[in-house]
């Protein structure tokens, strides 16, 4: 364990010596329950036996978690970075996505987001302001059952607050470097005794985080805007309808990456013309990001002599044009190479479940059945620009692709209390899905083919699969404060198609899904009066048919399933409130994820090495203090994580590697006596670490391309409540 991670460590020893010495604290300051749906039902988070992090809406708000990115950095086991704002790449307990599965139309993700129960397939995901949110939900490890196909590493839940019969406002702004301004309002407000509305608009603007010298522009910038509305009917005790819609409306400059000469390889020369600052670029053109998302969703619950019939329809549609100058530096002088990746897209999904969650022998037997269904037709053009010294290599290319995708599933799960504290459950899901798609590669100038393409292809692919996904579990209820758990789960990911291929047969030969089989033993507990809750999870993980990227020098990044992998380790999550106003926080995650089969053609094995983005060590650690002062309340919080090394890419190499860091943040602050007016001063990355995102190494031209995480920001908000 490295020298920082030790000092969390003692860190949060000290923790439980302060908790200890609170031993004779109040019954008040015992640590608030949480509600979650992690298995399609409301669940007190301590009785669901799955290993899920859960972030309430004041804890949204006490830690300024704006960004999944934020959530990450405080769930042991999830890390999450992104090729440009609109295409993240998350991975939980070493399952992610390979680099460029979302970069084509016709790849998945290997962890998903629901927003209300809708799959966020493509796109993003609505701003976390703009939304009323209830809470947050990670569910760590395959949820193949209740959740289905692409949540074979884990998922991410945002569940947003029903329209109710209470009318309320919040009103926040902020101010912050970079030019940072920042506006958000929300609502609620009954309409009658049996309608009631609610809605939200959020807009963010700032400065880029990095600075181009050729174009004299700052990139990086941020300028979205977002809006959600919400409609509520109750005709009767037994019937529930929300209609909801969210829009996104993103316009800003791109994100040029930076360039860094790697000594091992460059042999003392390409570093020429290159500034050493890693927040200056000089790229050609500065690139962009537009996004333009709608969601419209509609959820029925109706509570029969069955059961409660809960039906959720999802329609999405999101447009996309991206921008990215990710290659682009003076090689040596006058010479100049410069590649660009120009991305159109145009998205849309309609999505369909039906499920009837029931209760039978007087309540020993639970559970729930459904069927679910997901169209998606995904056109995207894809332009490829590469400017080199040599004019063999010079030109554009175009890549067209057109995929139409068809998932249908029917699944189940039942629990059944062999005794009053023992329950066992089974679960089965079938899934039945299909792809097919047109794809282009064509020449469109240049003295030779462009790389990657070889000869202009118009090629057409077409593949099912079928994925067969149980979930047995056994849960013992040993006190009413100790639920010990055991399961073995089946996960899977989609097949797919290649986006940029050098040829015909590459681009028209898919490839398979990818499997996990998670086995999973854990315990939540609490102690004290319920002012201790301490939670851990132990699992191993075997994964075969793993969709790996490699980037082929000259050429583009190929997909295959072309290894094996074994997942094992821990988590640890506590929670304690030894006086009343104090609450302190520890999470630790170890994570050993290594290839068992690898081999990458005929030279390179990469059996026994680390999966991408999966850091050994991880350790979060929370403070918060609240008390009154004539009245008036102060609420301070600090939130420290420690992140051990990670690679980006299957190889290993250092090129590939994102060092440990230390991230914390902090936030402070003044709530009037009545709660309506706050403000609050508050910081975010205060070491100022430079945290890639993701790495592309290009070791013909002994460069190195990284797009960063944001640097230290800081700022104030004012918040109004109604």
């Amino acid at each position: 364990m490295s020298k920082r991670l030790t000092d969390g460590v003692s860190w949060a020893a000290m923790t439980l010596a302060l908790f200890a010495a609170g031993h004779a604290a109040a019954q008040e300051a015992e640590v608030s329950e949480l509600v979650v749906t992690a298995q399609r039902v409301e669940e007190n988070i301590q009785k669901v036996p799955i290993a899920v992090t859960a972030f309430g809406s004041a804890a949204l708000e006490r830690q300024s978690i704006e960004t999944l990115q934020d959530i990450a950095i405080r769930t042991p086991g999830f890390s999450a970075g992104q090729v440009d704002p609109v295409q993240p790449n998350f991975a939980i307990r070493g399952i992610g996505s390979a680099y460029g599965i979302s970069q084509n139309a016709g790849g998945d993700a290997s962890v998903v987001v629901f927003v209300d129960g809708v799959y966020a397939g493509r796109g993003g995901t609505p701003d976390i302001d703009a939304m009323d949110l209830e809470r947050v939900e990670v569910l760590r490890g395959p949820q193949g059952t209740l959740f289905g196909k692409n949540a074979v590493g884990g998922l991410i839940q945002y569940v947003t607050r029903k329209p109710s019969n209470d009318t309320r406002f919040r009103v926040e702004g902020s101010l912050g470097n970079y030019d940072r301004r920042t506006f958000s309002a929300r609502g609620n407000i009954p309409l009658s005794d049996t309608v009631y509305l609610s809605g939200g608009v959020s807009v963010k603007l700032r400065d880029g985080y990095e600075f181009n010298q050729t174009t004299g522009n700052d990139v990086n910038d941020q300028d979205l805007r977002t809006a959600a509305v919400a409609l509520r009917y109750l005709p009767s005790e037994d019937l529930d309808i929300v209609l909801a819609a969210d829009f996104t409306d993103q316009d800003q400059r791109g994100n040029p990456r930076d360039n860094i000469c790697d000594a091992t390889l460059r042999g003392g020369v390409h570093c020429v013309g290159v500034n050493p600052d890693p927040r200056i670029v000089n790229a050609y053109t500065d690139g962009y990001t537009r996004r333009w998302l709608q969601t419209y969703r509609g959820e029925v619950n109706w509570k029969t002599a069955l059961g409660t019939v809960t039906s959720i329809t999802g329609y999405r549609a999101v447009t996309t044009n991206i921008r990215i100058p990710f290659f682009a530096n003076p090689v040596n002088p006058p010479n100049q190479i410069e590649s660009t990746q120009t991305d159109h897209e145009k998205n849309d999904q309609f999505s369909q479940e039906v499920r009837l969650s029931f209760d039978a022998f007087g309540g020993r037997l639970s559970g729930q059945v459904g069927a679910y269904y997901l169209h998606e037709d995904n056109f995207r053009i894809e332009d490829l620009r590469q400017d080199f010294p040599s004019p063999a290599l010079t030109g554009v290319a175009t890549y067209p692709q057109d995929v139409s995708a068809k998932s249908y599933a029917l699944f189940g799960q039942v629990g059944f209390n062999v005794t009053d504290t023992l329950t066992l459950t089974a679960g089965l899901r079938q899934t039945w899905e299909e792809k097919s798609g047109r794809f282009i590669g064509m020449k469109v100038s240049g003295p030779g083919q462009p790389p990657p393409l070889g000869a202009n292809y118009d090629v057409r692919g077409r593949k099912k699969w079928n994925a067969l996904t149980p979930r047995f579990a056994a849960d013992w209820q040993a006190t009413p404060d100790i639920l010990v758990y055991a399961s073995a789960t089946r996960g899977f990911k989609s097949g797919g198609f290649q986006g940029i291929a050098g040829t015909a047969l590459s681009q028209s030969t898919p490839y398979d899904p990818e499997y996990a089989w998670s086995y999973e033993g854990g315990a939540k507990t609490q102690w004290l009066d319920k002012r201790l809750q301490v939670n851990a999870s132990v699992f191993h993980t075997d994964y075969k048919d793993l969709q790996v990227s490699q980037l082929v020098p000259l050429c583009c990044v190929v997909v295959g399933n072309a290894a094996t992998a074994e997942i094992d380790g821990f988590e640890v999550e506590l929670v304690a409130r030894p006086i009343p106003g104090l609450q302190l926080e520890a999470a630790y995650g170890y994570l050993d994820a290594k290839f068992t089969s690898f081999a990458n053609g005929a030279t390179a094995n990469f059996t026994g090495n680390s999966l991408p983005r999966s850091p050994k060590d991880k350790i979060h650690l929370g403070a918060q203090y609240g008390f009154d002062v004539q009245g008036w309340g102060v609420l301070g919080r600090v939130d420290y994580t420690n992140q051990a090394h990670m690679f980006f890419e299957a190889s290993n190499i250092a090129t590939q590697k994102q060092a440990g860091y230390i991230n914390v943040d902090a936030r402070l602050a003044l709530t009037s006596p009545d709660k309506r007016w706050q403000v609050a001063v508050w910081g975010k990355n205060l070491t100022d670490e430079l945290v890639a995102t993701y790495v592309t190494a290009f070791a013909p031209y002994r460069q190195v391309l990284v797009p960063y995480a944001p640097p230290k920001t800081y700022g104030v908000t004012l918040v109004w409540r109604m």
